[in-house]
């Protein structure tokens, strides 16, 4: 029997063989990847996880594939970092950051979704696969394609960082700028994907897709001793990478594999595209689509798909949502680097500012345990800081002019 019993609509719950398929063809709501626990539950263990490859790979019996071809194979498995700088700037005990940034091979946690997603599109016999993105994913699904022998597209807003843009075109893909947001891009690639048979990562491949996501809950459980945080805060650009989390801790109890889910799930925006949180600080468990304008274009999508989800899943965590300003989202670049030596991208700085935000608010407690989830390397998004970092010290090349710009005299001491 195999380990995945079906798509299964997220709202009317009708069954589908798990194909390239990705709409409920009865009221028109997503389908997710329903598995077969009791199936998996037989064969899970802590020990066979922890003698499992060093990559998110080690979970392969709760991923929608079902061979062991496996296209990424390094993907995931990355530092859960103990934030003790931080966590004492902010007052908080036992911070984390669970650090994406360092992802294999294009550093960011889009690695784990796609490799996902080009698995199985393989497995399911797509020769070429494509992408909407706003950046990351579209960086991802180029290498991922490059390395696998696969043909690629991949669509992106016209107004993308100069940095992913290039972390494209290296690769090799048929790179295609769309003029105009992400949602603009999306509502193409979604009429490409009716007319050409090719794998869509997160249009008809999504519901697997979208599973890769888990695994940074599967990490950061196993990464704490098996145990599952106080409190996590996420970015959130569709609201899926929220949702998956939070399933994934439960699928983790549900197997016998930690005892409780005590997790408290808070999500993370800029306010220049924020339909999520806005939502949620105004009591709805709806959203209103918004035009994005924000420095935090990985995050900018105005109609975000599982908006929906995050904010239940929000809901039954007891947790909180929150949007921070472009400045702000400045500052918490600047604070990670500053006390972990972390460089994260914009959406990095979201999620550092919202943490600030919840703490100050008293809905992080000092005594929690908290993971903070940074999804990118900042080095795609240097524009957005490069202005507020300063300039380096221009000297002669003498030592008199040295210790006259840093005010030194003979012999005073320093660092050796």
């Amino acid at each position: 029997m195999s380990k995945m019993k079906a798509l299964v609509c997220r709202e009317c719950g009708k069954e589908y063989p798990p194909k390239a398929i990705h709409v409920c063809e009865m009221c028109f709501g997503p389908l997710e990847v329903k598995y077969n626990y009791e199936e998996i539950k037989g064969t899970i263990s802590r020990k066979k996880i922890e003698q499992g490859p060093n990559s998110m790979w080690r979970y392969i019996d709760l991923l929608p594939v079902e061979s062991t071809a496996i296209i990424g194979p390094h993907a995931g498995l990355t530092p859960l970092v103990r934030a003790k700088n931080l966590g004492a700037f902010l007052g908080i005990d036992e911070l984390y950051i669970k650090n994406d940034t360092v992802n294999h091979p294009t550093l960011s946690f889009k690695d784990r979704v796609v490799s996902v997603a080009l698995t199985r599109a393989r497995e399911l016999g797509f020769e070429t696969v494509a992408c909407a993105s706003t950046g990351n994913l579209a960086n991802s699904v180029a290498a991922h394609a490059a390395a696998a022998g696969m043909k690629c597209y991949v669509f992106i807003p016209a107004d993308l960082e100069a940095a992913k843009v290039l972390g494209n075109l290296i690769y090799k893909p048929n790179v295609v700028e769309v003029e105009g947001n992400y949602d603009d891009v999306n509502r193409l690639c979604s009429e490409i994907a009716g007319e050409h048979g090719w794998a869509f990562v997160n249009i008809n491949i999504r519901p697997y897709y979208a599973e890769g996501s888990k695994t940074l809950a599967f990490e950061t459980v196993e990464q704490l001793g098996w145990r599952t945080p106080d409190q996590a805060v996420i970015p959130m650009a569709s609201g899926s990478l929220l949702t998956k989390i939070w399933k994934g801790l439960h699928e983790m109890h549900a197997l016998g594999l930690v005892d409780s889910v005590r997790t408290k799930i808070n999500g993370a925006q800029a306010e220049g595209c924020s339909p999520i949180a806005t939502a949620f600080k105004a009591g709805r468990d709806f959203f209103k689509p918004v035009k994005p304008k924000t420095i935090a274009k990985s995050l900018a999508i105005g109609n975000p798909a599982d908006g929906y989800y995050a904010l239940k899943a929000t809901a039954e965590s007891k947790g909180a949502m929150d949007a921070v300003t472009d400045e702000e989202v400045v500052e918490g670049i600047k604070l990670l680097a500053q006390t972990e030596g972390i460089f994260a991208e914009t959406a990095g700085g979201v999620t550092i500012g919202v943490l600030r935000k919840l703490v100050k608010q008293g809905l992080i407690k000092k005594s929690d345990l908290t993971v903070a989830y940074i999804t990118g390397n900042g080095l795609k998004t240097q524009e957005a800081v490069v202005d507020a970092v300063g300039r380096p010290f221009r000297i002669q090349p003498s030592l008199v002019n040295f210790q006259k710009t840093f005010k030194m005299g003979k012999n005073s001491g320093g660092d050796s």
